[in-house]
């Protein structure tokens, strides 16, 4: 009963923290969303919940692909770029499989990766805060 309320204030309250985001916290966000997906995706596999564990990757699919690898700058970014943007490519082609195969070690597989690049980006942003301070 109070779910769609619930949910209702969660979603405003999301799209209010990305209205007054910097583009580092919009990236953090991303990060988050990606990571909440494939979370889900793998309760859907121990569920065998197949329409949820497709909806989920599809998700993440779709925030590494149209969020974190779309907001690259090649051009600038040079060779670190590149490289993020080849692992953007390979953790999609990795979950693309753990969707075809149910394979939630693929998906673990991606959280670390995307972990190891958030921590980092995370930490970026500490250090850049602490420098503006």
């Amino acid at each position: 009963m109070f779910s769609s309320p619930i949910a209702a204030y969660k979603q405003i309250d999301l799209e209010s923290e990305i209205r007054g985001a910097d583009p580092h916290r919009l990236i953090i966000l991303l990060f988050d969303g990606a990571e909440s997906a494939m979370h889900q995706a793998l309760a859907c596999i121990e569920a065998n919940d197949i329409p949820g564990r497709s909806n989920a990757l599809m998700k993440a699919i779709d925030i590494i692909l149209s969020g974190l690898s779309a907001s690259l700058n090649v051009e600038e970014g040079g060779e670190l770029a590149q490289n993020l943007k080849a692992l953007y490519d390979y953790m999609v082609s990795r979950l693309i499989h753990a969707n075809v195969h149910q394979d939630p070690n693929a998906i673990r597989e991606v959280q670390k990766l995307l972990g190891e690049i958030s921590g980092a980006w995370r930490e970026m942003g500490e250090n850049l805060r602490k420098g503006a301070a």
